[in-house]
């Protein structure tokens, strides 16, 4: 099985190095805490527990004007260069416009644009030297409207309240549009896992865990790996969550090793997911695959695999690049010997059959398709002018901002949005549950031909609607998944 233990810049080392890749320190956390030691509860108020933790809850909506700016959606810059937007910003300003389209009121828009639930705890960690040291932790649970709220957990320097606020909603468009029955959610310790060995590491999943666990469950919130987490993490929540149980829960995570409950094709799920609709894509756009060049940003979770199944198919890999560097060879990179080199050595850098290039260079290469498969708000107005890829599929989560997606329309490029394009995980991970739930397993062939149909699907879903209605293919899925939410909080109603 291809270990996932490192994020989707991050090359895979030593389980007591780890090289995840670290996402740019993008917004701020809004001073929304409550004291420790307070009743935990969601934003309608009712309360789960004593939880001696630092609280974060969403704004409710009669915090809220009438105008999206109050709140925090700014106007979105014009092409002038300004810094990018963080995560949240683009995220709102993407469901404002859907919001817009769908003819919905201003009660829906504030329902949707907060989270309903949000905690953030402090994580004490005894370091092997006998030190402490006080971590930050968050978990945000967006929406929950068509079943248990679904999202990975990531280990970053740069995690912040906002990040995981956008990545939460982002989820319950991705899981929506999918018709995965969950709703999004996301996880982030603010931790290098660079500089803590795997016993600290252990300690400060199993601490946050269990800091958390009251809103954790297979009927609740399933987490899962993201950036700088693996499969390992996930054993150690599963076994927190469980020994607090009194017996074995294999459903509250997914993402976890073979033995304990994971499924076939969970670790390859996401890259192999981008391949679909990357091929789907170029197809789309009369591009034979045989005749097709790619270059990939990030050589982690997602592009390492993206990178080696493009390969498959018989693309010409000619960019490739990491955290620490990127490369290029205009004949085709040698997937499997950079691979070899990448384990050899813990980054693409310095592969004996290609030229270095520079990481911005690699995003502006001259191929047919374009994986950005790395962190958020790498393609902006800044740089999208300079970008040649005819089709650009997002194997990150928030990889283009608004402004670069103005571009990208204008000149005629296509955008595979991430909601769809990197949706291979959250399927793979709700067939993981699924399975865990029955106590039966698939063979890795009806877990592959479930994946490639499901993707296939949403692909000609979100095709057909944006054709009918003239619009880009990331509004097209995010109205879609937003009025398939929007439908689900209707039939429900609000309570009381």
């Amino acid at each position: 099985m291809t270990d996932p233990a490192t994020a989707a810049g991050g090359p895979s080392l030593p389980q007591e190095r780890r090289h995840p890749a670290v996402p740019r320190g993008v917004g701020t956390t809004l001073p929304v805490h409550a004291a420790a030691g307070g009743v935990l509860a969601d934003v309608d108020g009712n309360s789960l527990s004593d939880f001696r933790s630092s609280i974060a809850v969403g704004m409710p909506a009669s915090a809220v004007t009438g105008r999206a700016e109050s709140m925090g959606v700014p106007h979105v810059s014009g092409l002038g260069g300004n810094p990018p937007a963080n995560p949240l910003d683009d995220a709102r300003t993407q469901l404002r416009e859907a919001v817009a389209l769908l003819g919905y009121d201003q009660g829906m828009y504030d329902m949707l644009a907060n989270p309903r639930r949000e905690v953030t705890v402090s994580i004490p960690l005894r370091r092997d030297t006998g030190e402490t040291e006080v971590l930050i932790g968050h978990r945000v649970q967006h929406n929950f409207s068509r079943g248990p709220a679904k999202g990975g957990l990531r280990y970053s320097p740069h995690v912040t309240l906002d990040e995981v606020r956008a990545l939460a909603m982002w989820m319950t468009w991705k899981c929506a549009l999918l018709d995965v029955p969950y709703g999004g959610a996301k996880g982030g310790i603010r931790v290098d896992p660079r500089h803590h060995s795997r016993a600290e590491l252990e300690r400060v999943t199993r601490r946050y865990t269990s800091e958390i666990s009251p809103l954790i469950g297979p009927e609740r919130d399933i987490p899962a790996p993201d950036i700088g987490t693996d499969e390992d993490t996930m054993a150690w929540m599963m076994d927190t969550f469980s020994v607090q149980q009194g017996h074995t829960v294999l459903g509250v995570a997914t993402g976890k090793p073979m033995s304990l409950g994971g499924s076939r094709g969970r670790s390859s799920a996401t890259s192999r997911g981008v391949v679909h609709i990357g091929l789907a894509a170029l197809a789309h756009r009369g591009v034979a695959a045989t005749r097709a060049t790619a270059a990939v940003q990030g050589f982690g979770k997602v592009g390492r695999g993206a990178a080696r199944f493009l390969a498959e198919a018989g693309l010409r890999v000619v960019a490739a690049g990491d955290q620490y560097g990127a490369i290029a060879a205009p004949g085709g990179l040698d997937i499997p010997a950079l691979e070899a080199h990448v384990d050899a050595t813990g980054s693409v850098v310095g592969f004996p059959c290609a030229d270095a290039i520079s990481p911005a260079d690699l995003l502006e290469w001259d191929a047919d398709l374009l994986v950005p498969a790395a962190v958020e708000g790498v393609l902006t107005a800044a740089n999208a002018p300079r970008v040649r890829a005819k089709v650009i599929v997002e194997g990150a989560n928030g990889p283009t901002t608004p402004d670069a997606d103005a571009v990208f329309t204008a000149n005629g490029q296509l955008v595979v949005p991430d909601i769809l394009a990197n949706a291979g995980g959250v399927i793979v991970s709700y067939f993981e549950w699924v399975q865990a739930n029955q106590a039966y397993w698939w063979s890795a062939d009806e877990v592959e031909n479930r994946l490639r149909r499901r993707m296939l699907q949403a692909w000609e879903q979100v095709l057909a609607h944006a054709t009918a209605t003239g619009r880009p293919l990331r509004t097209a899925a995010t109205t879609l998944a937003v009025e398939r939410v929007a439908e689900a909080h209707r039939l429900r109603g609000l309570y009381p």
